[in-house]
C-alpha cells in the first residue's frame, strides 16, 4: 500500500479514536521517516491538518456541550438554594470550577457607600484582599460595576487601562494576582455587583471565557434576587409572627408570673430546702437546675447532669444583674447585695422569653434568701463547734477542772466521737484573708466531721483523722485555692480523747512557725515531715520512726545482704567526708569506699551527700547509736 493511503488511514484511525492533537501531529513525521515522495508528505500534511481542524471542532462543540450543561446544572443548584450566604458561595465556586482558575471571587455594590466590597471568596490566602472595598471607576472591578461591562486583563499589574489605587495594588499584590476576568451581575438596569476569575499567572481570557462567566453571572443575579425576595419575606413573617407571639406570651406571662410568685413564696414561708428550691424551679422552667455554693461545690441538682456555673459568667451575671447565657447553658448569679452566695444553672432550654428569663432571676433571689438563711443556722453551730474546740484545746493547768465526760457528751451531740483518732491542725495565711480562711475552715470542718474555730488568730481544725502529714499538705493546697493566696498548714496527730487535744494543738501550733522559718510558706506538713528539725519541736517524737525513715533503705539492705553500709557511712562522716580517712578507719581499700557510698547513693537518691541531707543522716546516725546504745529499739545493723 502506498505511503500516503497508509498514513491516511492512521490519520483516520486516530481521529475516530479521539486521539490527541500532538498525536496526529507526529504522523508526517512518521511518514518521512518511512520515506514518502514530497508530493506524498505534502498531500499527507494537508490531510493531517485537515484531521487537527476536525480534532479542534469537536474540541470545541465538546467543551460548548460541557459548559452548557455546567450552566443547567449551575442553573438547577442556585434555584434549589433558598440561603443568599450559600447562593453566594455557590456562584463563587462553579465560576473558579467553570473556568479552571486559581481564585474566583464576587464583589456586592453598597449604593450608601457608593463603592462595591469583597462579599465572598474561593481559593483567596490574603486577608486583605478579602477585606478590600472598591469604589466606583477604582481597578478592574470599579470599572465593572460601573459601566455594568465585562473587562478582563492579561495581567493586572502592568495593565495601565484601570485606575490603580494603593489599597487594591496592594490587595492583589499579596494574593498574588496576575490575570483578572471580571463580569457584572446584572437585574435589568441594575448592576448589583461584580463576578470575578483570576490566575497567579497572566492569562488571556478567551471570547469565549468572557461569555461564559457573563452567562453565569446573568444566572446567578437572578438567584440572588429570588433569595433576597425570599429572605425579605421570611423577615416580614417573622415579624409577624413575633408580634403575634408577643402578644399571646404577654397574657401567658401574666398567669405565670402570678403562678410563679405564689409558688416560691410558699416554699419561703414553708422553710423549704435547696433540693425544693432546685425542683421547684425546674417544674417552673421547664428544664435542669443545679445550684452552687461560692466554692464551686453542689448543693441541689434536678434533671440534668452534674454541671458547674463557669467563673466567666458569674462574673457576667454580677455584673449585668441578669441571667446570661454561655455554653449552651443559663447562669445566674446568686447574691445577697453585692455578696456573691452561688451561682444557679439551667439547662435544656436553648432560649427564655424575657418572662421566662425574669422568673429565672426571681428564683435566684429565692435562692440566696434561703442561702442566707442556711449561712445563719451554719454560723450558729459553728459557734456551738468552735465554743467546744476551745474547751478542748484549753491548756491542761487551766482546765484542770474540766469534766471530760462532759465534753466527750456535748461533741456526740454534734456527731463527733472523740474515742477516734484525730488530728489537729493549725492554719494561716496573710492577714488580710484570714477572716475568709477561717470561714472555709469552718465549712471544711463540717465536710470533715470535725471543729473549726479560731485561735490565737490562726484557724484550727480537729478532725478524725490518723494521717496528720497528708491532711495539712491537702488543706493549704485546697484551701490556697479557693482563698486565693498562699495557706500554711502545721498539723499534729493522732490523738484519741480529750486529754490528748491541747498537746496536739501546742505541737501543731509550733510545726506551722517552723515552716516559714525552713522556707516553706504556702505548704502543709506535720513534724515528721520537718525532718531533723521536727525531732527537735515535738515532744510526741519517734525516735525510731525517723530513724527508719532516713536511714531505713541502708539498714534494710545491710540486715538482708550483711553488708557494712551503715558502717562505712559513719566512718565516712567521722573522718570529715574524707574517702582516704575512712578508708583507713574501715580498713579496706579506698575503691571499697567509693563502691559502698554508690550503693548508699542507689538507695537514697543521688542527693545524699547534699549538705541538707547530709546532716539529716549524719543526725540519724547518731540517733541509730543512741537507741542501740540504750536498747530502746531492736537490735538494728
Amino acid at each position: 500500500m502506498p505511503v500516503a493511503a497508509e498514513a491516511a488511514r492512521r490519520v483516520l484511525d486516530l481521529l475516530a479514536a479521539d486521539a490527541s492533537g500532538e498525536e496526529l501531529a507526529a504522523e508526517p513525521a512518521r511518514a518521512r521517516a518511512a520515506g514518502a515522495a514530497p508530493a506524498e508528505l505534502a498531500w499527507i500534511e494537508e490531510t493531517t491538518r485537515a484531521a487537527l481542524s476536525v480534532r479542534r471542532v469537536l474540541d470545541q462543540q465538546r467543551r460548548r456541550e460541557a459548559e452548557l450543561v455546567a450552566l443547567f446544572d449551575t442553573a438547577g443548584d442556585l434555584a434549589r438554594l433558598r440561603d443568599l450566604d450559600a447562593v453566594l458561595r455557590a456562584i463563587v465556586r462553579r465560576a473558579r470550577t467553570l473556568l479552571g482558575s486559581d481564585v474566583a471571587y464576587l464583589t456586592l455594590n453598597d449604593p450608601a457607600a457608593r463603592d462595591t466590597f469583597m462579599r465572598v471568596t474561593e481559593g483567596s490566602v490574603s486577608a486583605a484582599f478579602q477585606q478590600l472595598r472598591l469604589g466606583m471607576g477604582e481597578g478592574l472591578g470599579g470599572l465593572v460595576a460601573q459601566t455594568a461591562r465585562p473587562y478582563a486583563s492579561t495581567d493586572y499589574r502592568t495593565d495601565r487601562r484601570y485606575r490603580h489605587t494603593g489599597a487594591i495594588d496592594d490587595g492583589v499584590a499579596e494574593e498574588g494576582l496576575r490575570g483578572i476576568l471580571g463580569v457584572p451581575l446584572r437585574l435589568g438596569e441594575e448592576v448589583i455587583g461584580v463576578l470575578f476569575a483570576a490566575d497567579r499567572t497572566p492569562r488571556e481570557f478567551t471570547p469565549d471565557a468572557i461569555a461564559l462567566l457573563a452567562s453565569l453571572a446573568d444566572h446567578a443575579a437572578v438567584a440572588i434576587d429570588s433569595a433576597r425576595r425570599l429572605e425579605a419575606t421570611r423577615t416580614a413573617l417573622a415579624r409577624l409572627e413575633a408580634a403575634n407571639a408577643t402578644a399571646r406570651a404577654h397574657g401567658e406571662a401574666l398567669h405565670q408570673a402570678s403562678d410563679a410568685h405564689d409558688r416560691l413564696s410558699k416554699l419561703v414561708l414553708r422553710g423549704a430546702g435547696t433540693d425544693e428550691v432546685a425542683a421547684e424551679i425546674a417544674a417552673l422552667l421547664g428544664g435542669g437546675v443545679a445550684l452552687h455554693d461560692t466554692d464551686g461545690s453542689e448543693l441541689a441538682r434536678v434533671g440534668t447532669a452534674p454541671v458547674a456555673p463557669s467563673p466567666a459568667s458569674l462574673d457576667a451575671s454580677r455584673a449585668e444583674g441578669r441571667a446570661v447565657r454561655a455554653g449552651g447553658v443559663w447562669t445566674c448569679a446568686v447574691l445577697a447585695g453585692a455578696e456573691p452566695l452561688g451561682g444557679i444553672v439551667l439547662t435544656g432550654r436553648g432560649d427564655l422569653s424575657e418572662a421566662d428569663r425574669r422568673l429565672f432571676e426571681r428564683s435566684a433571689l429565692v435562692t440566696a434568701m434561703l442561702l442566707l438563711i442556711r449561712r445563719s443556722v451554719a454560723e450558729t453551730e459553728d459557734r456551738v463547734r468552735g465554743e467546744l474546740l476551745d474547751d478542748l484545746l484549753a491548756a491542761p493547768a487551766a482546765s484542770a477542772h474540766r469534766d471530760a465526760g462532759s465534753l466527750v457528751l456535748r461533741a456526740r451531740r454534734l456527731g463527733l466521737d472523740l474515742g477516734r483518732p484525730h488530728a489537729v491542725a493549725v492554719l494561716d495565711c496573710e492577714p488580710a484573708l484570714r477572716s475568709r480562711l477561717a470561714s472555709e475552715t469552718a465549712r471544711t470542718a463540717r465536710g470533715l466531721g470535725g471543729l473549726a474555730g479560731t485561735r490565737h488568730g490562726h484557724a484550727v481544725l480537729l478532725v478524725p483523722c490518723e494521717r496528720p502529714g497528708a491532711l495539712a499538705r491537702g488543706l493549704a493546697a485546697d484551701l490556697g485555692r479557693i482563698v486565693g493566696t498562699p495557706v500554711t498548714v502545721g498539723a499534729a496527730g493522732p490523738g484519741t480523747g480529750p486529754a490528748e487535744h491541747a498537746a496536739l494543738h501546742a505541737e501543731a501550733v509550733r510545726c506551722l512557725t517552723a515552716l516559714p522559718s525552713l522556707g516553706r510558706a504556702g505548704e502543709g506538713a506535720d513534724i515528721a515531715d520537718l525532718g531533723f528539725i521536727g525531732v527537735l519541736l515535738g515532744d510526741r517524737t519517734d525516735i525510731g520512726a525517723y530513724v527508719d525513715r532516713v536511714l531505713g533503705p541502708v539498714l534494710a539492705y545491710d540486715a538482708e545482704r550483711g553488708t557494712d553500709l551503715v558502717r562505712t557511712l559513719r566512718a565516712y562522716y567521722e573522718q570529715g567526708s574524707s574517702l582516704s580517712r575512712a578508708k583507713d578507719a574501715l580498713h579496706v581499700h579506698v575503691n571499697t569506699v567509693v563502691q559502698r557510698l554508690d550503693r548508699v547513693a542507689q538507695l537514697l537518691g543521688p542527693d545524699w551527700n547534699a549538705p541538707a541531707s547530709a546532716l539529716e543522716i549524719h543526725l540519724a546516725l547518731r540517733l541509730h547509736d543512741l537507741s542501740r546504745s540504750a536498747g530502746a529499739t531492736p537490735a538494728l545493723p
